[in-house]
């Protein structure tokens, strides 16, 4: 009786030991995005703003812009932005069809971003968005609050040179 006990509990073992192993997940990053649901259905200026929005999103777009470049490349071209928020903007923008990644051998494979077709039709707007943001800064300085004005577009032109 102790030996059918025995192989009855060895048999469990095993079984909750193959499923605790398969029903383990695989990190987030590992599985492709889905671009995400538009907040407000059917319009148009919403889903522009998912696509482009946020804070870095137009400086990866500034910077692929000139051609393709390496993740790491990509991090040292934007030192204020940390690895992790890097890595999930350009998720963001893979899903959302901005941006093209392709890795070049097995892993640690090194990864190339370089912007869509798609992403490329964003340039012009990001552009736009910029001079809007140079008069704004203007009006600002002429509105009374010099200061913040002047730093703000300090710190932009440094940045912009930058690219």
């Amino acid at each position: 009786m102790r030996a059918a006990e025995t192989a009855r509990f060895e048999d469990m073992e095993t079984t909750v030991a193959s499923t605790i192993v398969t029903a383990k997940k695989a990190p987030a990053g590992n599985h492709p995005r889905s671009a995400r649901a538009n907040a407000v259905s059917g319009c148009a200026l919403t889903a522009a703003l998912a696509a482009m929005g946020g804070r870095w999103k137009l400086f990866i777009l500034y910077r692929l812009a000139d051609g393709p470049l390496h993740f790491a490349a990509l991090r040292r071209s934007l030192p204020q932005m940390s690895a992790k928020v890097l890595a999930q903007q350009l998720r963001e923008m893979q899903a959302d069809g901005l941006v093209d990644r392709q890795s070049h051998g097995p892993a640690p494979a090194r990864v190339v971003y370089a912007l869509a077709l798609h992403g490329r039709s964003l340039l012009p707007v990001a552009e736009a968005i910029r001079r809007w943001g140079m008069v704004h800064q203007d009006f600002r300085a002429r509105s009374g609050t010099p200061e913040l004005a002047a730093d703000a577009r300090a710190l932009c032109d440094a940045g912009i040179a930058a690219i």
